[in-house]
């Protein structure tokens, strides 16, 4: 029996060793010792020394490699720099730009098979492919940004070729795949899906949803167009902010008409690779800032940038520095798959980009000739031809697994939902060239040079803060903001088959949220409404996020005369949080009236009394957080209780809750009917609901925690960061690392704890450039490389590394060079 049994299993490995077995790829060339999986371990070490060719490149190029595993990059051309660039930045990340460029252009199928169609069908519907070859297509091939993107490709290519089997990424051995070859559009599909991340606003079919439940008065309140607490990013000369509170209307009848347009709308959405919201939380969005010298304890200008995206292994930034001398000299980090450094400084001036969030799409319902198989539509009366294109989805071997055929109008793509067509205008689909806009940031010599650059961006709108060494410091929120017709919102689902329901143009770049030097001596963004509707009241967009973060920053840059790098630094881990200090008196106010009118009890005066001992600040090392967000949690759900589609279920639907400056506003009125809980018999007021929030979270978290005193209820065994590999292995993932900050602070941690800080710099802009940076990760994408999470315990700890910026090769400290790299023309 042994000896039959020693047969089978032999045979059974001998089988899984050459062949797969369902979704598991060929074990054989997994376990080769010399070019297996093993192997990857050897070939994650940079040599010390190394020497290679790239097709196209015209002198050789020198690059240093520092002990941060940061390239340094010295070329006699910017394209031969882009070539290098793609070279090194392909030796490290390859596998995570194939990836994000299969994700853009709906192509998983051919890694994965049917379990990615849905997923591709979603992407490619999308139009994140047609824009980006309309965009290519109308390219200049003289320009900067195309030429960067077909050197970059080079490099890329020349790495691809060079690869021994030991080289090749193990998720390309675990998906039993091959390097695809890299074409220049593929950075393009890169900005396609940025677009999609930081441009696709859905604050419509928010507003659309709440409408078709309690009427359009309540809903505009709601999810209205301007912030009711004012912080904005153009500075407006006060030192608070200004709280423009008005009474919000009670919950009216539901709409009809809105639930029928908010359904096909989000059918629409669906289909087009978005999602239904059915909750929300505040923004965990990005931050910067910048002050003068004046405030300055150095006497120069410092600015600190702090995107915050998805959190993955490896990072979504890449680390960089190209010097082509008198050409560029510039350093910071960049998307993998695209050419040149997107937020960084160079020997004069500094730069760095928060979302803004504006409202750039619209939907139209569109009119065919044939509801089944259309191939016109009409406007003004008169039938226009669709473009159709059939997209064909094949596995790994190359068999078609499914066609759709998908069709767009002038405004973009369009889909059947129900009985209607629908069509999507967006700003994405514009042609424009964000290559060449960021690439040219690098040749700033000013703060008014850099702004000068960017006039032209489109997509995503970005609000980009720039200091430079003469001591200015300036920002603006850069992009193309459409004008509609009739009342310039975009919050409807205009009639397709009048041409008048189109865009009318773009707001003129003088019409732009800005400031340059202000009197108050800072700037700052946190992802808030970017200028007092007071001062410029063209529409930009609506249901802003909770200014918590830009209040913050406000309060710790207005308290700070005589800032210095490090105060810059430890801001950006601040604990302290607006949103804690705007309800924490709300819910200790409630708790005494309650207690005061015999309504109170031994839980309500426990729970009160353990947010009391809270300082409100999210360290790690705090027990009472924890009591402050279940309360948070409670109240919205038991004050928005007619946003449910049920109202009487707790478990119902509900629509994405309003943003917790609403709940601010409502406050001012504590006998709105919006506070009465419409599953009691009692008309309960504002106090009422607040502490029976409070009481239902101290029992809450005591039930799944214990008594307070425990460690159960400290901030660290509570909110973490998760940081996923891309194929969300755990071994390769970074997972449970407890950070500093909560929901709305400046280091906003989120419950799943998968979005965060994705990159922190600090910049001081004097006589020579300092600057300072860290990110979640490293610059290796090979998990068992020393380089693929270097860097992630000063992350975790709110520190960053001071960044090398040397002028020539020779410059560069010898003791912190670990590998040289040469590359020459073939």
């Amino acid at each position: 029996m042994r000896a039959g049994f020693a047969a089978v299993l032999l045979a059974a490995l001998l089988y899984a060793g050459f062949r797969p077995v369902g979704p598991v790829p060929p074990l054989g060339p997994l376990l080769d010792p010399a070019n297996g999986m093993w192997s990857t371990a050897a070939s994650a070490n940079l040599p010390p020394m190394d020497r290679a060719s790239i097709p196209g490149l015209t002198k050789a190029v020198e690059v240093l490699v520092d002990d941060r595993g940061v390239p340094h990059i010295f070329a006699s051309t910017e394209e031969d720099a882009y070539r290098a660039l793609g070279f090194v930045v392909a030796r490290d990340r390859l596998f995570q730009m194939e990836a994000q460029t299969r994700a853009a252009s709906g192509r998983l199928t051919e890694w994965a098979g049917a379990r990615a169609l849905e997923s591709d069908r979603e992407n490619r519907a999308l139009g994140l492919v047609w824009g980006a070859e309309r965009k290519f297509a109308s390219y200049d091939t003289a320009s900067m940004g195309y030429r960067a993107m077909a050197a970059y490709a080079d490099g890329v290519n020349a790495w691809i070729v060079r690869m021994r089997p030991r080289d090749v990424p193990v998720e390309y051995r675990l998906l039993d795949a091959r390097p695809m070859k890299w074409q220049p559009i593929y950075s393009l599909y890169f900005f396609s899906r940025m677009a999609l991340t930081l441009g696709f606003n859905d604050a419509s079919l928010r507003r659309l949803r709440a409408q078709a439940l309690v009427g359009r008065a309540a809903a505009d309140a709601l999810y209205p167009v301007n912030s009711p607490i004012q912080e904005p990013i153009q500075p407006t000369g006060r030192s608070t902010p200004r709280f423009d509170f008005a009474t919000i209307p009670p919950p009216g009848r539901p709409d009809n008409g809105a639930l029928a347009a908010v359904a096909a709308a989000e059918r629409l959405q669906i289909a087009l690779g978005g999602s239904r919201l059915t909750e929300t939380e505040d923004a965990v969005g990005s931050n910067n800032w910048a002050v003068s010298p004046r405030r300055t304890a150095g006497g120069y200008a410092l600015l600190a940038g702090d995107p915050h995206l998805d959190l993955s292994l490896p990072s979504v930034w890449y680390e960089m520095h190209l010097v082509v001398p008198g050409r560029v000299d510039v350093a910071g980090v960049g998307f993998p798959g695209v050419p040149g450094v997107v937020i960084g400084f160079n020997r004069n001036v500094a730069w760095t980009f928060t979302n803004t969030g504006s409202d750039v799409n619209d939907y139209y319902a569109e009119t065919v000739d044939d509801a089944a198989r259309p191939t016109r539509y009409r406007v003004d009366g008169q039938w226009r031809q669709l473009d159709d294109r059939v997209e064909t989805y094949r596995d790994a071997k190359g068999a078609v697994l499914h066609t759709d055929t998908l069709y767009f109008t002038h405004r973009g793509p369009m889909r059947r939902e129900g009985g209607s067509w629908l069509s999507m205008r967006w700003t994405a689909y514009d042609r424009s060239r964000e290559p060449d806009n960021f690439l040219r940031l690098g040749y700033a010599r000013t703060a008014q040079e850099w702004l000068n650059w960017m006039t032209d961006y489109v997509a995503p709108t970005q609000n980009g803060l720039v200091a430079d060494r003469n001591g200015n410091i300036a920002i603006r929120s850069s992009g193309r903001f459409p004008i509609r017709p009739g009342n310039g919102r975009g919050d409807v689902i205009r009639d397709g088959s009048q041409s008048a329901s189109d865009w009318t143009g773009a707001l003129a770049i003088g019409q732009y949220p800005f400031s340059m030097n202000p009197t108050q001596g800072f700037l700052a963004s946190a992802n808030q409404q970017p200028v007092d509707p007071a001062l410029n009241s063209a529409y930009m967009g609506s249901d802003w996020y909770s200014p918590w973060r830009a209040m913050r920053i406000n309060t710790l840059l207005r308290a700070d005369s005589a800032v210095t790098p490090d105060a810059m630094r430890a801001y950006q881990t601040d604990p302290g949080s607006a949103r804690a200090d705007a309800f924490v008196p709300l819910f200790l106010a409630a708790a005494e009236s309650e207690m005061k009118a015999g309504r109170g009890d031994a839980t309500l005066n426990k729970a009160a009394t353990l947010l009391r001992e809270w300082d409100r600040r999210y360290v790690r090392a705090n027990r009472r957080a924890v009591l402050f967000e279940a309360a948070m949690s409670d109240l919205g759900r038991r004050t928005w209780d007619e946003l449910r589609t049920q109202p009487q279920s707790e478990g119902a639907e509900r629509v994405a809750l309003p943003q917790s400056q609403i709940l601010v506003e409502l406050a001012q009125t504590p006998e709105n009917p919006w506070w009465d809980d419409r599953r009691t018999a009692e008309r309960e007021g504002r106090d009422q609901i607040f502490a029976a929030s409070l009481r239902a979270a101290f029992d809450t978290v005591t039930a799944a925690r214990g008594k307070e005193a425990t460690d159960k209820w400290l901030w660290s065994n509570i909110r973490h960061a998760n940081i996923h590999h891309l194929l969300r292995i755990a071994g390769f993932s970074a997972l449970g690392i407890p950070v500093q900050g909560g929901p709305n602070t400046l280091s906003p941690s989120s419950g799943s704890g998968t979005q965060g800080s994705t990159w922190r710099m600090v910049v001081e802009l004097g006589p020579e450039v300092r600057a300072w940076g860290v990110y979640p990760g490293g610059q290796s994408g090979a998990p068992a490389s020393p380089r693929y999470r270097d860097r992630l315990s000063k992350w975790a700890n709110g520190q960053l590394d001071p960044i090398l910026f040397p002028r020539t090769a020779q410059s560069l400290d010898r003791k912190r060079i670990v590998s040289t790299l040469r590359l020459s023309p073939r």
